[in-house]
């Protein structure tokens, strides 16, 4: 998350990473702390789960397909015998994913955003997990991971991932 920010930054105002690192660390990135967010959001699930779906990005990665499926559930359109023997659920990850995404007109050309304007690729990047070993040391990482933990301590979440 980190790291996707920082170069999102980079596009309307140039920061070093360490400075944004300890920003994260301090709870002062733009939107307050990151951790709050995040809470918010998997506090909604756990209290209304049919109105909202808590997904981790490293596991839409390693599973694409089972997400895309477990979405269709979610917004109550389960695929149906037929459309999964055609291969449905792989196309729309296909069509979803990251190479086809940043690909698109829309997705390359123009700006959006309120207060500064972002380039529409700036939303598209690389879309690989694990990223952050080419931008942090493991002392930052395990820093950054220990306030996180912290913060996020009784909520019932993790970010102990059962994939790696």
């Amino acid at each position: 998350m980190l790291v996707s920010m920082w170069h999102f930054v980079q596009n309307v105002r140039p920061i070093t990473f360490s400075d944004l690192f300890e920003l994260a660390c301090e709870g002062k990135t733009p939107d307050g702390p990151f951790w709050n967010h995040i809470l918010g959001y998997w506090s909604a699930s756990r209290s209304s789960p049919e109105r909202v779906m808590f997904l981790r990005y490293e596991e839409m990665m390693h599973d694409p397909v089972g997400v895309v499926r477990e979405l269709a559930r979610f917004l109550g359109l389960p695929f149906s015998t037929d459309e999964e023997a055609t291969g449905l659920p792989a196309s729309i990850a296909k069509l979803c994913s990251m190479e086809v995404l940043k690909g698109l007109d829309a997705n390359k050309i123009g700006t959006s955003g309120v207060h500064a304007k972002y380039p529409h690729k700036s939303y598209f990047r690389k879309g690989v997990v694990g990223d952050w070993v080419n931008h942090m040391t493991p002392e930052m990482a395990d820093r950054f991971d220990a306030i996180v933990e912290d913060n996020i301590r009784g909520s019932g979440l993790s970010f102990k991932s059962p994939l790696v």
